[in-house]
């Protein structure tokens, strides 16, 4: 099958990328840099360089969306706000122009989400039909997810991924906790109370296959495993995986200081679980934090 994948270059894309590749698809992926696309995702790669450059003689029968400008690499400036809102809102919007270009539609679009979808809700569970956030990560998943959405008019079948914080080797947010936790520096972040709703990356990509293989998957999924934990549960699996102590927290005030708006995503409280997932008898092979995190770090 012939699929094409935006953002497949990054920590999910490219493990998924390959994952698609050993099964005998055909992959393209959109990138600015088409020339390093074979290289960095899997050999037999095409490369797309531009959305623009969709024909409408072109047959993507699966679409992927995942491209988005790293949404912690930097403080939350205004500037780096339209920045992170263009690459996701707006390449989906031009995704959305080249599947109305496109003389047979695409049958299934796949587009991320995060569950940054929810906001801070503290201690609350949060299923699919909860109420999105008001701060700038809730209004950036509703918007992203109502643009992906528009492919419905065209017939196509539209998944939305509300990603949680995905763990496995090589990248991710658990890099960089690594090297402070390492050297016996880490801690719990703030109070320790706010939840982290988590995924093994493995557990994703066999999530996006079966929304291939199950053409009744349709809507919003939260992709986290069904066993959330607080910051002060994950701070204390984290150093007891890597046999250290874990004696050092970073108060709040400090990480306000630091991160500016963009504290929010450490120190806000998303208790996520995948109610639809478990609904329909899907299984996570990685259930269980220690688990992950041995089968994650060398």
């Amino acid at each position: 099958m012939n699929i094409l994948i935006t953002g497949g270059t990054g920590f999910i894309g490219s493990a998924l990328t390959k994952r698609l590749i050993e099964q005998g698809h055909a992959v393209t992926v959109l990138s600015r840099n088409p020339d390093k696309v074979a290289k960095n995702c899997a050999p037999g790669v095409k490369a797309l360089g531009g959305l623009a450059q969709l024909k409408a003689e072109d047959r993507y029968p699966i679409i992927i969306n995942l491209a988005g400008a790293p949404i912690v690499d930097a403080r939350w400036s205004e500037a780096r706000k339209q920045l992170i809102r263009d690459s996701r809102i707006g390449l989906t919007n031009q995704l959305i122009a080249g599947i109305a270009r496109m003389t047979v539609k695409p049958e299934l679009l796949i587009s991320g989400s995060a569950i940054g979808y929810y906001g801070d809700q503290g201690d609350t569970v949060l299923t699919e039909p909860s109420t999105p956030g008001e701060d700038f990560s809730g209004r950036l998943c509703a918007d992203w997810e109502a643009a992906a959405k528009q492919a419905e008019q065209f017939g196509v079948r539209v998944c939305l991924i509300r990603t949680g914080l995905v763990i496995d080797d090589g990248g991710g947010f658990l890099q960089r906790l690594l090297p402070p936790f390492r050297l016996g520096l880490g801690g719990r972040l703030g109070d320790g109370r706010q939840w982290m709703s988590w995924i093994h990356r493995q557990d994703w990509i066999t999530l996006a296959l079966t929304m291939i293989a199950d053409t009744a998957m349709q809507g919003a999924y939260n992709a986290t495993a069904p066993n959330p934990v607080t910051n002060a549960e994950f701070t204390r699996i984290l150093a007891q995986s890597l046999h250290r102590p874990a004696l050092l927290p970073v108060p709040a005030w400090l990480l306000k200081i630091l991160l500016g708006e963009s504290s929010q995503l450490v120190l806000g409280s998303q208790r996520v679980l995948p109610e639809r997932l478990l609904a329909q008898g899907f299984t996570f092979q990685y259930d269980d934090l220690a688990v992950a995190l041995k089968e994650t770090l060398p």
